[in-house]
């Protein structure tokens, strides 16, 4: 090849990365469609479940319910400012857009949830386990949005469903890092204490380790809700519902 030398040896070949990934995407679709339809199984039971809630509950009762959760887990501040935002929202003509975007939203959290918590529990127990994950986690958060949406298109297809699987996949890392965070910086004293008195793996972490670490945990579980708020909008390019695909207010 011309310029092929010691001082420039990129132009005497390169790897065939890109099309090697091209035809191994491409050989999973062929031969493993029935797979991705039974993962996408699931999730499509738990989104449809919610959608249908909170589409064909009242209003009202959505909105008292949400004020009162508010209330409780926030304060009466915070409530009356959710129950102000959503009687605005319904009155300027998309509260079904931002049902369905909160019935996406809530999915992938609790998928998210459910591979994150035990990952990151996993992982103070086994060393080698987040030395594994870890720079796979450094690698996701730093992968731009838009990257994770083309194999998902290729495995999946469009729609609501790989929305929220591309959704859990980009806001996972975050309750995974913190959760084991969260367990590794409880004091050793309290561990010691917890042994001495015969406590095992199951009670150490259940009544020491997670409710000490439950400040970090609820960190990890807001950034982990922030991230899947993101990608929803984001993922309105692989026709998800809700309000990135626009909204019916004339312009």
């Amino acid at each position: 090849m011309s310029g092929c030398g010691i001082l420039n040896p990129f132009a005497c070949g390169t790897l065939p990365l890109a099309q090697s990934v091209s035809d191994g995407l491409r050989w999973l679709v062929d031969n493993y469609r029935p797979f991705f339809q039974l993962v996408k199984a699931p999730f499509d039971t738990v989104l449809q479940s919610l959608v249908s809630v909170m589409t064909s509950a009242p209003p009202l009762l959505v909105i008292a319910v949400i004020v009162l959760v508010a209330w409780q887990l926030a304060s009466w501040r915070l409530a009356i400012v959710l129950g102000a935002i959503l009687f605005f929202i319904g009155f300027i003509g998309v509260w079904t857009e931002t049902m369905i975007t909160l019935s996406i939203v809530l999915t992938a959290l609790i998928f998210a949830l459910a591979i994150g918590i035990p990952l990151g529990i996993m992982s103070t127990r086994s060393e080698w386990l987040y030395a594994v994950l870890r720079p796979v986690l450094d690698g996701m958060q730093t992968i731009p949005a838009f990257v994770y949406l083309v194999p998902i298109v290729m495995l999946f297809g469009i729609g609501n469903v790989p929305g929220v699987i591309v959704t859990v996949i980009f806001a996972v890392s975050p309750v995974i890092r913190l959760i084991y965070l969260g367990i590794v910086q409880v004091p050793e004293e309290v561990i010691e204490a917890m042994r001495a008195f015969g406590a095992n793996d199951r009670q150490l972490l259940l009544k020491a380790q997670l409710p000490l670490a439950l400040p970090t945990i609820m960190a990890g579980v807001n950034q982990t809700l922030m991230m899947s708020l993101s990608m929803v909008v984001v993922a309105s390019m692989i026709a998800v519902g809700g309000l990135g695909q626009g909204s019916p207010i004339p312009l």
